[in-house]
């Protein structure tokens, strides 16, 4: 259903405004008002990253008078394949600096409010307060329940998007109008069950295309255009060339946007959403070494058995020497126990610890009581062992 616009016109545009603006400005269901309403605007990109960046590019070259950007990280080789907004020269820079370089150079009449810090509970409420409407681009659960939770106490919309390999969601939450992320998805998946795009990685240009449909859903909210895609969820797969569209009810039971809310404040996300299980938080204690642990039992050439958990690609882009692939699903599934030796001590490893650890706790559940794993796992090696190889 359409929505009220978000925002008042602002009192007029300049002629350099007009100039820069005018293929808006002849669109009927945009024109002089709507442009003006995206003057005023001011608009939160929840990080700049592969959904953060399209998306504060097309809100900026659209005219957004007022654009926040939210990041604590830096630059890494590894993101331009997808974050557009960042370059090669901008490797090891903060994202949200290197971010707002870029806004000015696409359109030097939007004013960028930089928050280069992480966004936690202790300063969600105050930062989201200062803007009209938020755009998640995050790429975690803990911080996508922080987003919802956090809009939903200031009563503001927000439009969400998550990008898988080929695979895109995108859908508008406004508990004011309809349902909220909670009541498309009340509980995180279990830890483990849902690889990041870290660990599963994610095709570049689906960036661009559910990016941009953000950004299309920012723009009609914040001047009253169209039907947003409050109480529907797009669906995209990009092999297929597929889109699809599922309508989504408001949860009468929802725990912070229903009738009888159970949340009335923000909570402790990270121990909401779980890294790891309570089965693998156990096994890691007193289990855990590092890599530079790891390279000495190698070096001494300890009666080990090491055994890398990821995926088959994973292992052809880097290895560590002597490591024996076997996939996390296969101990999930308990096949790859009849591949342990018994006479040798177990090290598992992944690209980061998280993958292992669900993996020891399957090990050591059965039976093999001093097996461990590598804490920071692949990445730590590269950091720390041999910096010469690549890291992804």
């Amino acid at each position: 259903m359409p929505l009220p616009p978000l925002v008042e016109p602002a009192t007029e545009l300049t002629i350099d405004e007009v100039r820069r603006y005018s293929r808006h400005l002849i669109i009927p269901d945009v024109g002089m008002t709507g442009q003006k309403r995206l003057k005023n605007a001011k608009v939160l990109v929840v990080g700049a990253g592969g959904l953060g960046s399209p998306a504060l590019l097309y809100l900026a070259a659209a005219g957004v008078g007022t654009l926040g950007v939210i990041d604590f990280d830096v630059v890494d080789e590894s993101n331009l394949q997808r974050q557009i907004i960042h370059g090669q020269s901008d490797v090891g820079r903060p994202k949200a600096l290197s971010a707002r370089d870029s806004i000015k150079e696409v359109n030097p009449y939007v004013t960028v409010v930089v928050h280069e810090e992480a966004l936690t509970n202790d300063n969600v409420l105050e930062i989201f307060s200062g803007y009209d409407l938020i755009v998640d681009g995050t790429d975690n659960f803990a911080t996508r329940y922080l987003v919802n939770d956090a809009c939903v106490l200031l009563g503001k919309p927000y439009v969400w998007g998550s990008i898988y390999r080929f695979d895109g969601q995108a859908s508008v939450f406004w508990a004011d109008y309809g349902p909220c992320y909670r009541c498309l998805y009340p509980e995180p998946p279990p830890p483990g069950m849902v690889p990041s795009c870290a660990e599963g990685g994610v095709l570049g240009v689906l960036c661009a295309s559910i990016g941009s449909i953000q950004v299309t859903e920012a723009i009609k909210l914040l001047t009253g255009t169209g039907e947003p895609l409050a109480g529907r969820l797009m669906i995209y797969d990009a092999l297929e060339m597929n889109y699809r569209t599922l309508n989504i009810k408001k949860d009468p039971n929802c725990a912070i946007c229903g009738e009888n809310p159970t949340i009335t404040e923000l909570i402790d996300y990270d121990a909401f959403c779980g890294a790891v299980s309570a089965d693998a938080q156990e096994a890691i204690s007193g289990s855990t070494i590092t890599a530079l642990e790891l390279k000495d039992m190698l070096d001494r050439q300890d009666n080990i058995f090491l055994v890398d958990v990821r995926e088959p690609n994973e292992y052809e882009i880097v290895s560590i020497p002597g490591a024996v692939l076997i996939p996390k699903d296969e101990f999930l599934t308990g096949a790859a126990l009849e591949k342990l030796p018994q006479d040798k001590r177990i090290v598992l490893h992944c690209k980061s610890g998280v993958r292992s650890a669900e993996c020891l706790a399957v090990v050591k559940n059965a039976g093999f009581s001093d097996a461990v794993h590598v804490g920071g796992g692949i990445v730590s090696w590269v950091n720390n062992v041999d910096p010469s190889l690549p890291s992804y």
